[in-house]
């Protein structure tokens, strides 16, 4: 037997993951350590190497299948062993239809008489419910979820197999009111055919996009945070008159002695840091019945990926300098566009910060990253008059947004927490002497 491409431990909680790719065919010979299948997970995409030098001798898992860990994906061998990815068994002969034409009445003998029986009059035959290893797992699991009827589904597949676009035209035919397709017409020729209201106009454009695992995780955890929290938002806005100031001074030298520039973000992680320390309740999450206070300072940064938003974390942000900060978030913006964030990038997380400021918001209401019970809003900075010691003057302004876990986290305390981060970023100085 060849060496075998197994799915590897995905990491904390990841029991599951879609095959996004291979690299390889069947019979392409591959090297040791040479990636030769893609695996998309809720977080991140992992590419899976070759224990062996060899040839991938067959595909068990093709694009798009679902599959968990300790699964056999592939298996690599000699290249006399390769053959094509493994389909189901096809018809056996004794079922197939006999070589009539479409065009022609199918003819069986009369019971007792030996006479033909025209097709019209004969009995109509059970539709057969597809077998499991007739549908892929994909498919199965819409067909589940949806309650469809899956002997009245035509698979495009091989050997029929029903797949996931399969499943997308059966609701679009059932959606338009157009009648079963019939089995002797193409797919190509099925598509091809619209009704007549839809060629005239009536039917507006769409497009069905399957949603990516991560996109999905990502719907399943927001649900969950709105379901399992009493999700509540406070909010206070604060003057960036010093933290400018600050930029403005040093972004020249610090780029130049660090290479990187100087953001707002480490700030507010500073001062969230040293909030949670007065407001520990903010810094823990709900066990059972239990609420567990953490003492150390896991602070994730929502960062925008292609996928969608992901909240890589700085670990020990208490003991990081303004400099050790910038970096890490400099470097999770790179590996956004890379693609490249790894599982312990992602892994836990006490508090967590989002900045829709950069996209140019005003305001908003964050939802928890659940099971953490709290989230701070950055939004955008803006020149507004605001009313300083009696006096009307214009000054550079940002609302705040706390989302809190009402359970544990009483209105009084978070308006408090909110205000000392306020404080905190207003005064820089209490960073210096406090942090």
């Amino acid at each position: 037997m060849g060496n075998q491409i197994v799915v590897p431990s995905l990491g904390e909680s990841i029991l599951e993951a879609t095959v996004a790719r291979w690299f390889k065919k069947p019979g392409e010979s591959v090297r040791v350590g040479e990636p030769v299948v893609e695996l998309e997970t809720e977080k991140v995409n992992l590419e899976v190497g070759a224990e062996q030098a060899g040839v991938l001798v067959r595909i068990l898992h093709p694009e798009g299948e679902d599959v968990k860990v300790g699964e056999v994906l592939g298996e690599i061998g000699e290249a006399s062993q390769a053959t094509a990815t493994p389909q189901p068994p096809s018809q056996p002969e004794a079922d197939k239809p006999s070589g009539s034409g479409p065009s022609e009445q199918v003819q069986t003998a009369a019971a007792g008489t030996g006479q033909p029986v025209p097709k019209d009059q004969e009995p109509a035959a059970q539709e057969v419910k597809p077998s499991d290893d007739q549908i892929t797992p994909v498919a199965r699991r819409m067909i589940q979820e949806m309650d469809l009827p899956a002997e009245e589904i035509q698979g495009s597949g091989p050997g029929g197999r029903i797949q996931r676009q399969d499943i997308e035209r059966y609701l679009q035919d059932t959606q338009t009111g157009s009648a079963k397709p019939d089995l002797s017409i193409s797919v190509e020729a099925q598509k091809s055919e619209k009704p007549a209201h839809a060629q005239a106009g009536a039917q507006r454009p769409e497009e069905r996009v399957r949603l990516s695992r991560r996109r999905r995780t990502i719907a399943e955890r927001l649900v969950q945070a709105q379901h399992s929290a009493a999700m509540l938002t406070t909010f206070n806005d604060l003057d960036m008159t010093a933290v400018m100031d600050i930029r403005q001074k040093r972004k020249e030298a610090f780029k130049t002695k660090y290479g990187i520039g100087l953001g707002i973000v480490s700030f507010f992680v500073k001062a969230s840091i040293l909030a949670l320390k007065e407001f520990p309740r903010l810094n823990a999450e709900i066990q059972g019945d239990e609420m567990v206070l953490k003492k150390f300072y896991d602070i994730g940064i929502a960062v925008a990926a292609d996928e969608g938003l992901i909240v890589p974390v700085i670990r020990d942000a208490d003991r990081l300098s303004f400099v050790d900060i910038e970096k890490k978030i400099q470097d999770f913006v790179q590996k956004a566009k890379d693609n490249t964030f790894s599982l312990e990038d992602l892994a836990g997380g006490t508090f967590s910060i989002t900045n829709g400021g950069v996209f140019g918001s005003l305001l908003s209401t964050p939802i928890l990253n659940y099971p953490q019970v709290g989230i701070l809003g950055l939004h955008r900075i803006e020149t507004r008059p605001v009313a300083v010691q009696g006096e009307v003057i214009i000054r550079p302004m940002m609302y705040l947004a706390l989302s809190y876990d009402h359970r544990i986290v009483d209105g009084k305390e978070a308006v408090q927490f909110l205000g000392r981060i306020k404080e905190a970023v207003e005064h820089p100085e209490i960073l210096l002497i406090e942090g």
